[in-house]
């Protein structure tokens, strides 16, 4: 059993007397009490979106009240939130009111509801929890059942602010697959997208990029639009027998080189070349809701399904605001940069080999352009964790050609404090095994650099009243027991808005700091963040503190 209330609790108990809401000791212990369920993966994926319209229905919601929602339903392996982003900011700068809902989140889990492309407030977001808690509480008995598990309930809370603040639409971005994914309960979207599909959560999807596929096309419903990116052709062909099978059209973006033909050269405001592939589905998925809502319900005839299985969507010239939609965009911790001063941070999630190979391609272009105009010495720094079942040595194995000179290694743990990191912990897996996960990422890296380990090298970081968690050095790697330590050590005072951000400096041991000589030497220090959004979201929490207000 997992607890995953923790999160949402310690959030909670910092915003109630804000809010002007109050709770006694015992409701605490039904919320932690309520909320022990096990992970949402089954053996009948399918009950899950059966359950979910019976949660729907216990907080007074039903799934013809979400077609009021004037939903864009996107789903993929990568991608697919920063096709979302696109969408959502062009979308409003037509002057919509908008509904976003993604996951997961980087530092707050207000982040995951946003309105207008921003975070709900906490007086907003404790008010719709309590009223949604409510109402599930008080009708678990009669339903025999207990309570959603934790993105379930967040799912059911979006809908309910979405719906209670009246957005002109909702971007609802996919959590897992599609087909049994909660937000699947979804019955008439407006227009579906799936950005580039690849090999991830194979537990859950299936182990080949062909169901995969199968899982991500689930989304589709009779008679709705659906865009693609261009996909390989296996996965292509599973999504034409979808779209065959289920009655809807389905067509293939242009590349975003033939809006330029009419338009000029398109700036995005996210960074990468992968990021072009995104901003064309972000087009069209825009472009169709548009025309949509322009057509009144008379006027709307039925989608036409051609006898192609598949069609190529057309290249049209982006109006003005689409245009400023594109390059206004920010989506934090995807190809993301921040300058401190001497020391650069390359956030960017990268949780797969195709994602990390488009994060290796950025971040090569862009040291390629920062250190071409630096007369010093440049240090390259690696901050690397991976989560769950994802393939650490082949990520690792593209990211060695970017030479870089410390390679460090921690968990997803923002500080050995835990009570200063709730939204950010994972509960289901313990600290040891983090680390140990780290220690083998960090014997896989030596394999591929070919460095030797040093015999009696191994020291032990021990911050006292905190955690007793193991840090290991070997010749020009490390681990350290949380992000805030390792970023700590990587910008030796250097980086300003760290460290003038309060945070308790974490001491390590001197052998360690020697280590760290040429990072206080360098004219520049590069240091690219990467393997998992959890890691990248922790980082945020220091070197964006806006991020965490």
């Amino acid at each position: 059993m997992v607890c995953y209330s923790l999160v949402i609790l310690s959030f909670l108990l910092h915003t109630k007397d804000q809010a002007g809401l109050h709770f006694s000791t015992s409701s605490t212990g039904l919320l932690i009490m309520d909320y022990e369920v096990r992970r949402e993966r089954s053996d009948q994926p399918e009950l899950q979106l059966q359950a979910m319209r019976g949660f729907l229905h216990r907080t007074g919601l039903t799934v013809d009240k979400l077609d009021h929602l004037n939903i864009i339903h996107v789903t993929g392996t990568k991608g697919k939130g920063s096709t979302c982003a696109f969408t959502e900011r062009i979308l409003r700068d037509y002057g919509f009111r908008t509904g976003f809902y993604s996951s997961p989140h980087l530092v707050q889990v207000r982040e995951r509801i946003r309105i207008n492309g921003q975070p709900i407030s906490k007086e907003l977001f404790t008010k719709y929890f309590w009223e949604v808690f409510a109402q599930l509480d008080d009708t678990k008995d009669s339903h025999g059942v207990s309570m959603p598990a934790y993105f379930s309930f967040l799912t059911i809370l979006a809908f309910q602010v979405f719906l209670q603040e009246r957005v002109d639409l909702a971007v609802i971005e996919v959590g897992i697959g599609g087909a049994y994914d909660c937000t699947n309960i979804i019955r008439k979207p407006w227009v579906c997208g799936i950005s580039s599909l690849g090999i991830d959560h194979t537990s859950i999807l299936g182990d080949t990029i062909e169901e995969i596929a199968w899982q991500k096309a689930g989304i589709f419903k009779p008679g709705v639009p659906v865009f693609t990116v261009k996909q390989p052709d296996r996965p292509m062909t599973v999504l034409q027998g979808r779209a065959k099978e289920i009655g809807c059209p389905l067509w293939v973006c242009p590349d975003l080189e033939q809006y330029e033909s009419g338009a000029g050269h398109l700036s995005l405001g996210l960074a990468g070349q992968q990021q072009r592939c995104n901003a064309s589905l972000a087009l069209q998925l825009s472009k169709t809701w548009l025309q949509r809502y322009r057509q009144s319900d008379d006027q709307l005839a039925a989608p036409v399904v051609e006898n192609r299985l598949v069609s190529q969507a057309t290249a049209f010239k982006p109006s003005p605001i689409m245009v400023k939609g594109l390059e206004a965009t920010e989506w934090p911790g995807r190809t993301q940069t921040l300058r401190h001063g001497p020391v650069t941070y390359y956030l960017d999630g990268a949780h797969t080999t195709g994602s990390m190979q488009a994060c290796v391609h950025w971040f090569s272009q862009e040291i390629q352009q920062e250190e071409s105009s630096n007369r010093g010495p440049v240090i390259r720094v690696l901050l690397f964790n991976t989560t769950g079942e994802r393939d650490s040595a082949a990520m690792l194995k593209l990211l060695e050609p970017c030479q870089f000179d410390f390679a460090v290694f921690c968990p997803n743990i923002t500080e050995t404090i835990t009570e200063n990191n709730a939204d950010q912990q994972n509960f289901n897996v313990s600290v040891e095994n983090m680390l140990t996960r780290c220690l083998d990422n960090q014997i896989s890296w030596q394999s591929l650099s070919g460095t030797e380990t040093k015999q009696g090298s191994e020291s032990e970081l021990l911050i006292k009243d905190r955690l007793p968690l193991l840090a290991k050095t070997r010749t020009n790697t490390l681990v350290f027991p949380c992000i805030l330590s390792a970023l700590q050590w990587i910008s030796q005072g250097r980086d300003t808005v760290l460290a003038t951000a309060g945070c308790p400096y974490l001491p390590v041991q001197p052998s360690v700091m020697a280590k760290a000589e040429p990072l206080r030497e360098a004219a520049q220090v590069s240091v690219l963040v990467t393997g998992s959004l959890h890691l990248v979201g922790g980082a945020l929490k220091y070197l964006d503190p806006s991020l965490a207000s």
